[in-house]
């Protein structure tokens, strides 16, 4: 017998990064290499994009995702490379910014 995926989730233009799952509220969450973050439905169905802060807008700024991790209370925090951490809602609102100097592992 051979696996076959659930769903395929499709939206991000380079490679995947980092993702998580959240199983209680049936969501996936993925960053890719050059691009935003992606909600998605474990259907498959492309729900939100999770967009950083305006100011750090460009491609000389561009945010990479390096970890992401969502809470059953509908947060998803968001690391990216540069040292910023990024707070966003569920359906796709900043919620909060900090940033770091440490590398975050």
């Amino acid at each position: 017998d051979f696996a076959t995926p659930r769903a395929i989730l499709t939206g991000h233009d380079y490679e995947i990064t980092c993702a998580t799952i959240c199983a209680e509220l049936g969501l996936v969450i993925s960053g890719s290499k050059e691009g935003p973050c992606l909600i998605h439905s474990m259907n498959g169905d492309l729900l939100r994009t999770l967009e950083g802060p305006e100011t750090l807008e460009g491609p000389e700024n561009c945010l990479r995702p390096k970890l992401i991790q969502a809470s059953r209370e509908g947060h998803c925090v968001i690391y990216y490379e540069n040292g910023l951490f990024c707070v966003f809602s569920v359906n796709g609102r900043l919620q909060a910014t900090m940033e770091t100097d440490d590398k975050i592992k």
